[in-house]
C-alpha cells in the first residue's frame, strides 16, 4: 500500500498545481482550459496505447460524451472562479462534489440520505457561508468567483456520475481519460474562441505554464491518481483526496502571495469536515 499512498498524495499535489497555472497563464480562463486538455491529449493516448487491454469493456457513446461535457463545463468554470475569487476558496468549493452526487441520487433515484450526510450537508454550508463572508470583506469579485465555484462543483458532479456509469461498464480509466479529454477539447475549443479571451499565449513563459498545466497536473496528476484508487480501499482514497484544496492553498500562499486569514482557515476546514462526513454517508 506504500507506494500507492505515494502515488495517491503526489498526484493530489500535482492537481493542486493546476489553479496556480491558471493564475499565472497568459491565456484567457476558457482558453486556458481548451489548452490544458487539448496539450495533455497526446500524453493520455500515449498512456493508453501502452496499457491498453484486450477486452476493453462495453462503452457507451453518449455517457463518453456526457462525461467529456460535464467536465468541459468543470473546467470552464473552475477556471474562470480562480480568477476572481482566492485559489484557496475556489478548489475548495469545487471540491463540494461529491455532495451534489449525493443529493442528484436523492433527488433522481429517490435514495434517502444518512444521518452523517446530513450532518456532512450542513457543515459544508456552514463552511461556505464562512468562505462567502470572507470574500464579501476582501473581494470585490469574490462573491462572484465563490458563486463558480458552486457552480463547478455540479458539473464535476456529473462528471463524476457519468464516469461511474462507464466503470460499471468494465471502461477502463486510462481510456475513459483518453476519450472524456478529447470529447472536452472539441467543445471547449468553439467556446473559447467565441469568449473573446486571449487564446494564445506571448511568450515561451506562457506556453511552458501550458504545458505544466497540461502534462503535470491533468495528465500526470490524473493519471496518477487513477493508478493509486485501484490500489487502496476507496474511503481512505476519498479522504486522501481532500488534501488537494489544502496542497493548494499551500501554494497559493507561497507562489501567489495569498495569506489565509482566520475565519477563511475556519470555513476551509468546516468544508473539510463536511465533505468528509458526507463521503461517509454515502459510501
Amino acid at each position: 500500500m506504500q507506494p500507492a499512498l505515494a502515488t495517491l498524495l503526489f498526484g493530489a499535489a500535482c492537481i493542486a498545481l493546476s489553479p496556480i497555472f491558471v493564475r499565472l497563464s497568459e491565456a484567457g480562463p476558457t482558453a486556458t482550459a481548451f489548452w490544458r486538455v487539448a496539450l495533455a491529449v497526446p500524453a493520455l493516448w500515449l498512456f493508453h496505447s501502452l496499457k491498453r487491454k484486450n477486452n476493453p469493456g462495453q462503452t457507451s457513446p453518449w455517457l463518453l460524451f456526457a462525461a467529456g461535457l460535464a467536465f468541459a463545463g468543470d473546467l470552464a468554470f473552475w477556471h474562470s472562479s480562480i480568477k476572481l475569487t482566492s485559489v484557496a476558496n475556489s478548489t475548495l468549493l469545487a471540491n463540494l462534489a461529491s455532495i451534489f452526487v449525493t443529493l442528484a441520487a436523492w433527488v433522481f433515484l429517490r435514495q434517502k440520505p444518512t444521518g452523517i450526510f446530513l450532518a456532512g450537508l450542513a457543515a459544508a454550508l456552514l463552511g461556505v457561508a464562512m468562505l462567502v463572508q470572507t470574500s464579501l470583506a476582501f473581494s470585490r469579485t469574490g462573491l462572484l468567483g465563490d458563486a463558480l465555484g458552486v457552480v463547478t462543483a455540479m458539473f464535476y458532479a456529473g462528471y463524476i456520475l457519468a464516469v461511474k456509469g462507464l466503470r460499471d461498464r468494465g471502461e477502463t480509466a486510462l481510456r475513459l481519460m483518453a476519450v472524456t479529454t478529447t470529447i472536452t477539447a472539441f467543445i471547449l475549443f468553439p467556446v473559447a474562441l467565441a469568449s473573446g479571451e486571449t487564446m494564445l499565449p506571448q511568450t515561451l513563459y506562457g506556453w511552458a505554464v501550458l504545458l505544466g498545466l497540461a502534462w503535470i497536473s491533468h495528465a500526470g496528476g490524473q493519471g496518477l491518481i487513477a493508478y493509486s484508487l485501484a490500489h487502496l480501499p476507496a474511503a481512505f482514497s476519498s479522504v486522501g483526496l481532500l488534501l488537494q484544496p489544502v496542497i493548494a492553498a499551500g501554494f497559493a500562499w507561497v507562489l501567489l502571495g495569498e495569506p489565509l486569514v482566520p475565519l477563511q482557515i475556519a470555513g476551509g476546514l468546516v468544508v473539510l469536515v463536511g465533505i468528509y462526513l458526507a463521503r461517509r454517508g454515502s459510501s
